[in-house]
């Protein structure tokens, strides 16, 4: 699928950041709790101005949102599965079709639209193998316009994070 048929997110300019920002943004994504006084002390700047850049960060979209990360285990979703999608029609219509129908299913924790044999690639978490033929069966491949999907089933996580800078 070309990927200028379906924009999942509208491209932005790079944003200037200095040490001070990129300090304040590992901070966050180590705690997203951290409280602006904790974050001044270590980044050695006033309560007034990390506020004032946080901010910033948020109006210009740096920072997205806030987030808690669970422990898939100890919320019944310890089974990780990566699913290669390809449609069968490579048009805006069809793919706007496929990304609504997988917007709705809540297995589905992160859709991308990939180069390569297939369309997108999935990353779906289950309870446990029943419950995602189940979703398999009945949820996924029920989505219109599905021409090859292929499941990969993940033994063990190495790393996983969500720090960027």
């Amino acid at each position: 699928m070309s990927k200028s048929t379906i924009i999942a997110e509208k491209p932005v300019l790079s944003v200037m950041l200095d040490d001070k920002d990129l300090a304040i943004l590992r901070i966050l994504q180590q705690n997203a709790r951290a409280t602006v006084r904790e974050i001044a002390v270590q980044v050695k700047l006033s309560t007034t101005p990390v506020h004032e850049r946080i901010r910033r960060l948020e109006t210009q979209g740096v920072i997205r949102q806030y987030a808690t990360l669970l422990n898939p285990n100890l919320v019944n979703k310890g089974l990780m599965v990566i699913c290669y999608v390809s449609l069968r029609q490579h048009n805006k219509s069809a793919g706007s079709k496929f990304i609504k129908s997988i917007m709705e299913m809540p297995e589905i924790i992160a859709c991308y639209n990939i180069s390569g044999e297939f369309d997108f690639m999935l990353k779906v978490v289950a309870e446990n193998m029943d419950d995602y033929y189940h979703f398999h069966v009945n949820k996924l491949s029920q989505a219109e316009n599905i021409g090859q999907l292929q499941s990969v089933f993940v033994m063990g996580v190495i790393k996983d994070t969500h720090v960027l800078v």
